[in-house]
């Protein structure tokens, strides 16, 4: 579950990781009272105002601005809430701007310059442990980094049995080039950062830019945090922090009944259960010259209630000209999804796109004769590739 930068570095700092203050608003008028409020507990004079959505590439898209000013702060909120913001990860669409964070700036004169750094925590799925991945290069996508200069990321791998030694948060600042009180402070800024990734049970944290002010203090100037839905029943509070507008409509609506949707942009909607047979029927319709146009996996608990549910999600994609729906009736009774189909039909009205069903495993029989004597245009398969060559028939 992905939340907003102002959530997530609420999360770092309970934990102790020291962050840009700031505070979300949804008006101009609140922007002006959050930034004299800002004024007042940091002593700051200028203010950046940052869109909150969720992607990457605000400030590229304009949606991360310095005001210099209260008038500029509420010029900037009017501009920015209610705007289409663009940006390399939200595709051509964009993203409505709904909250801005007022941020205090942290960027002010000294007698050292400022220092940008990357870091991330993840974990490493080819050796079963969290990792911090880190650079020198701070402020820039980490791809570019990786690309041009790959010399310039290190990693850290962390023991999840014992958590984050005390040499190996040394070993990273070493490595960032620092000294003295930075060097301190980036002790405890690991030490926290990964404290906070292990016990909010975390996917993914990822702090970019990681800022030494000219006061050597380290601090987080953005945070995206991705938490890891299967640990939401251990953080009820965290739950709350979603944000549904953020998200996919027909994956949220998918959520409801409990199925694992991901929307593509292909021409053949997918209806499989188990997530290994959902990826080799999409690579089989990808072979006999279709696209996937979703993920769409229904569990081993599948019945007609949610297989009506994922036909209506499939068929609310314009670009859809055909549906294959291909159960394993290992768990899962085969007669019951037909049900589903059957009454998904009689619910939804003409579906005036081709079907391709395919039963196999319990109760198949029954559920191919259930179809067939629906008088409903479905179209058979027994096997895989019989499905994948109707797809290139019908498709």
């Amino acid at each position: 579950m992905n939340i907003h930068e102002y959530q997530g570095k609420a999360i770092l700092k309970n934990f102790g990781v020291k962050i840009q203050e700031g505070l979300v608003v949804d008006t101009p008028e609140k922007a002006v009272d959050a930034a004299k409020e800002l004024q007042k507990a940091t002593g700051t004079t200028m203010w950046v105002m940052k869109a909150q959505i969720h992607a990457g590439g605000r400030g590229k898209g304009g949606g991360v601005k310095l005001a210099k000013s209260l008038e500029e702060v509420k010029q900037l909120a009017k501009d920015m809430i209610g705007m289409t913001l663009v940006t390399h990860q939200t595709g051509p669409d964009g993203k409505l701007v709904r909250k801005v964070l007022v941020a205090q700036d942290v960027y002010y004169p000294g007698e050292e310059e400022t220092e940008e750094y990357y870091m991330s925590v993840l974990l490493n799925r080819q050796t079963g442990r969290n990792i911090i991945m880190y650079s020198t290069e701070g402020g820039m996508d980490i791809e570019t980094v990786a690309a041009e200069t790959p010399h310039l990321i290190f990693k850290e791998e962390i023991d999840p049995k014992v958590g984050i030694m005390p040499f190996q948060a040394r070993r990273i600042a070493f490595n960032l080039g620092l000294s003295g009180n930075a060097f301190k402070d980036m002790l405890k800024f690991v030490t926290a950062l990964y404290t906070a990734y292990d016990k909010t049970d975390s996917s993914m944290f990822e702090i970019n830019p990681v800022l030494k002010t000219t006061d050597a203090q380290i601090l987080a100037v953005d945070c995206k945090v991705n938490l890891d839905d299967n640990a939401l029943f251990r953080h009820k509070d965290y739950q709350e922090l979603r944000d549904l507008s953020e998200e996919d409509p027909a994956e949220v609506e998918a959520g409801k009944y409990d199925l694992n949707f991901v929307k593509m942009d292909g021409n053949v909607g997918c209806m499989v259960n188990g997530a290994g047979l959902a990826m080799a029927t999409m690579d089989i319709i990808k072979l006999s010259g279709g696209d996937p146009a979703n993920f769409l996996d229904v569990g081993g608990t599948a019945n007609a209630e949610t297989v009506e549910a994922g036909f209506r999600i499939i068929l609310k994609d314009p670009n859809v000209k055909a549906i294959l729906l291909n159960i394993f009736g290992g768990i899962v009774r085969c007669d019951r999804v037909a049900q589903g189909v059957v009454d998904a039909y009689k619910s939804i009205g003409d579906i005036n796109i081709p079907v391709i069903v395919r039963l196999q495993g319990t109760n198949a029989e029954e559920g191919a004769e259930l179809i067939d004597k629906s008088g409903l245009k479905v179209h058979s398969a027994i096997s895989l590739q019989d499905a994948a060559n109707l797809v290139k028939e019908l498709v």
